[in-house]
């Protein structure tokens, strides 16, 4: 049994893992883990089918040959070195991940801004939590998270900012639940999109996109109307400009905010009434060119109104990746020089002197999106990616693509062979994934956790830092880069944090920095800065004191003709970011196995889409086409698509080809839940879909996706012309029905042993057959005869459970409903006892409980 951590997200759940063969694993939630005690997510749930070799990297790359790991090193620290030597320090550049551990973040930060002499290292953090980061530098002085979970346990009111927690973070949903069913805790929920989580609240405020700065503005100026600041904690704890309150009065809540005057009376009132107050604000806030200004409007409502530093209180940011707050301790993002300094002369001398180095970097670097501006127009020219997939993730993500084809010279280190970024490398370097990696992580609460290896190292897999140590070792940093494991260089990045820290800073884990190898083998999970590090009031600016910060009203949308719509961008609830890892998992490809563009149904008619048609959405920057989802959870004027799909998996839903090159001007983070859009139908003249044995390589000019399912992979398709059908069979013995008339075509193919190991299903005109039962006879070893087969059912199918409600236990809609009906079940609760769903990640139970509502027993119709 090895006690490990989730490599999802920011909640940093504990796992226990049992090794059950040579790549199989039974996952639990550990139980004494403080991030979840026990609970896990679906994704968590389901990570033992994802810990395959399908799809793996296991081998150094120098182009299409496999190369020694000698001779791929010596290159990258040729290349690096030359470019250095020849264009200066600002011509090489890190493009790293929250997906690395802190020991990986810690080693890439050091050669980078210690030994290169560059500031370029940036993370793919930068797209999800950088404007939070900044909101809390400018307020209290450093990059401090005040609040822990605990605090949601405590408060009477929780406020949720542009975050699905119910999808995005299901532990903490399961939390908030609790405290609701507990003390009576009120929810508001405040999101452009009627989500399931805000389904599930108290008030729901359906903000105009933006509108956040003009809500929280507005709601600090009413609470100083009414006299509820604290005036007291104001005085002894936080430093106000003389023009802070004149910068607070010019805001028109209503018309700002797009919301109705007595929607926000409600919500202010609620504030007023539960001074026990959570704000918890993620990707919504975040993601945005105003998401600094959010972050510190929020900020300065809870300092004004003493709401901070003491239980179940504080602005809450909870940040999306596993480590991205790691990566901010050590110094991941290029606006940091390292443990949370910056490039104050003082500063540049501590690092330097710290790390005996030959060249410190003495100014930030260039944010994501500057850097991928550099390598397009040249300034860059040496470029290594670790551990994430920016030709799919970036904004613009066209330009990207551009810009790594003019690379001069690429690295990546990944996991996968062949992601939408791979192929731009010169050089691909083969990491330990998830259950091979030994460090830590730290979470959203500031509580950092072991990861440790459950299976060996793979092929010739290696550990991120240890293959940096051995490129900045090939550098002439020998002396420098002389680890032999993550414990030694987690020790030094603990002595780092305390080094001339002298209390300037709340991140001090020198306490650690003697901890022995056996020591940091066992380490329990432990929470730096307490749960409350603002307790005492006091904070790392020169004062001690925090600050209210004037924030800007973002200019309103103009929509213009050409694209009159505003794009929404997010995750689902079973995928996470590029599916690399969760497109390995039948089970969480079923709740969503089609990118959905979401859309009002007046929005629909407007544009004549049809449910379940194709729709191209289009942005000044490109296009992709999507499946279209009718929801009244859509404001009017606004789409929604998710994020996660790549070139790998599908010919439509890339969305990172949509959102402009628009950044925060504080902190860098791009925009991605606003863009200017259009919508229009996706002409087809056939329908169609595969299922095969084998993963198909579909090379079709049409629109295609595939997922894998538990015997077989499933690709939906849709095209114009011809379809090329030998492209997609495989050989064998076919039999055939086609109806000429309504245009269908239906062909199976079994193997030499009469198995099925693919069907194809071809309609212009009719109707398709559903997909789970043809699907399910790629594992039979005697599949249904040959009519069934042609049809894609049985001859007497068993009842239809619908579309994937519950992923964990595998339960459908139609499922729930028919236990509702027939048992009289009244709550989540009562359906959880009937049929399990929702008794485990909690991700669902909002869209039981709508369920509940909606499908009402005869005994209520009857008293009604």
């Amino acid at each position: 049994m090895v006690k490990t951590t989730c490599p999802y997200c920011g909640v940093g759940c504990g796992i226990t893992a049992t090794r059950t063969g040579a790549r199989s694993v039974e996952i639990r939630g550990d139980d004494v883990h403080p991030a979840n005690m026990g609970r896990l997510c679906s994704k968590g749930t389901h990570l033992g089918e994802t810990v395959g070799l399908e799809g793996r990297l296991l081998k150094p790359m120098i182009g299409d040959t496999q190369a020694s790991w000698d001779n791929a090193l010596d290159l990258v620290a040729q290349r690096f070195s030359e470019t250095v030597a020849k264009h200066g320090p600002d011509s090489a550049a890190f493009y790293v991940s929250g997906q690395l551990l802190t020991e990986d973040y810690y080693v890439a930060n050091k050669l980078m801004k210690g030994f290169i002499g560059s500031a370029n290292i940036d993370t793919n953090s930068r797209l999800c939590m950088a404007s939070a980061v900044a909101a809390h530098n400018r307020a209290f002085g450093e990059d401090i998270v005040p609040c822990s979970y605990s605090d949601l346990d405590e408060a009477d009111l929780i406020i949720l900012v542009g975050s699905n927690t119910a999808w995005c973070h299901p532990v903490i949903w399961q939390r908030i639940e609790a405290a609701r069913e507990k003390r009576g805790t009120l929810l508001v929920v405040i999101d452009p999109r009627r989500t399931e989580t805000a389904e599930r609240a108290d008030l729901h405020l359906q903000i105009r996109p933006d509108g956040d700065v003009a809500l929280f503005t507005a709601l600090l100026a009413t609470m100083r109307n009414r006299g509820k600041l604290d005036e007291d904690y104001l005085r002894d704890h936080v430093n106000v400009s003389e023009d802070f309150w004149d910068s607070i009065c010019c805001c028109d809540a209503a018309g700002d905010t797009g919301l109705e005057s007595d929607i926000l009376a409600e919500f202010f009132t609620l504030f007023e009434d539960f001074p026990r107050t959570v704000t918890l604000f993620s990707q919504g806030a975040n993601q945005s060119a105003c998401g600094t200004d959010k972050g510190n409007a929020i900020i300065n409502a809870h300092l004004a109104t003493g709401r901070i530093g003491k239980p179940g209180m504080g602005p809450f940011s909870i940040t999306g990746q596993p480590n991205a707050m790691g990566g901010r301790e050590v110094g991941g993002l290029a606006n940091m020089l390292a443990a949370h300094m910056g490039f104050s002369d003082d500063e540049c001398a501590a690092a330097q002197d710290f790390w005996a180095s030959p060249a410190v970097a003495r100014k930030p670097g260039l944010k994501a999106v500057d850097m991928f501006r550099a390598v397009h127009d040249g300034r860059i020219k040496a470029l290594w990616i670790m551990a994430t997939n920016p030709a799919v993730s970036m904004p613009d993500a066209g330009f990207v693509r551009e810009a790594l084809e003019r690379c001069e010279f690429v690295v990546v280190s990944d996991v996968i062979a062949n992601t939408d970024t791979a192929r731009f490398a010169d050089v691909r370097l083969p990491a330990l994934a998830w259950g091979e990696k030994d460090g830590t992580v730290t979470n959203s609460e500031r509580v950092i956790s072991r990861q440790r290896a459950i299976f060996d190292a793979p092929g010739q897999t290696r550990a991120d830092w240890d293959i940096i140590a051995d490129v900045a070792r090939r550098m002439w940093h020998e002396d420098a880069f002389a680890y032999d494991s993550p414990a030694a260089v987690f020790r030094e990045y603990a002595a780092q944090t305390g080094f001339r820290n002298e209390g300037k800073r709340l991140l001090d884990l020198s306490r650690w920095s003697s901890i022995s190898d056996a020591e940091y083998d066992t380490l329990r999970p432990w929470q730096w800065g307490g749960p409350s590090p603002l307790a005492k009031g006091r904070c790392s600016t020169r004062d001690g004191k925090a600050r209210l910060v004037p924030v800007s009203l973002p200019s309103v949308n103009v929509r213009g003709r050409k694209f009159p719509l505003r794009l929404n961008t997010g995750r689902y609830r079973d995928q996470w970011h590029t599916m690399t890892r969760t497109g390995l998992s039948p089970r969480l490809s079923r709740h969503r196995s089609e990118p959905l563009a979401e859309v009002h149904p007046a929005d629909a008619r407007k544009y004549e889409l049809t449910e379940g048609g194709l729709a191209r959405v289009a942005t000044a920057q490109g296009s992709a086409i999507y499946r279209v989802a009718l929801s009244k959870g859509q404001r009017r004027g606004e789409i929604f698509a998710p994020i996660h799909w790549t070139d790998q998996i599908s010919s439509g839903g890339r969305t990172g080809r949509l959102p402009p090159q628009n950044v925060d001007p504080v902190s860098g983070q791009p925009a991605f839940k606003n863009s200017a859009a259009s919508i229009a139908p996706a002409a087809v003249d056939w329908r169609a879909f595969l299922v095969s044995a084998e993963k198909p390589n579909i090379a079709l000019d049409c629109y295609w996706t595939q997922v894998c399912g538990e015997h077989g992979w499933l690709v939906e398709m849709a095209g114009e012309g011809a379809v090329d059908i030998e492209a997609l069979l495989p050989e064998g013995q076919r039999i055939e029905v086609q109806d000429g008339a309504r245009g269908t075509l239906r062909i199976a193919v079994r193997d030499d042993e009469g198995r099925l190991s693919a069907a194809l299903f071809v309609t212009r005109s009719g109707t398709l057959p559903p997909r789970e039962w043809i699907l399910a006879q790629l594992g039979e070893e005697k599949p249904g005869h040959a009519a069934e087969l042609l049809a894609g059912r049985a001859a007497n199918p068993a009842p239809d459970d619908g579309p994937v409600v519950c992923v964990c236990f595998d339960i459908g809609m139609y499922a729930i409903m028919r236990a509702i009906t027939a048992q009289s079940l009244t709550s989540v609760e009562a359906v959880g006892k009937a049929i399990n769903a929702g008794t485990n990640c909690g991700s669902c139970r909002p869209a039981i409980a709508k369920l509940v509502e909606e499908t009402k027993h005869p005994v209520q119709e009857a008293a009604e």
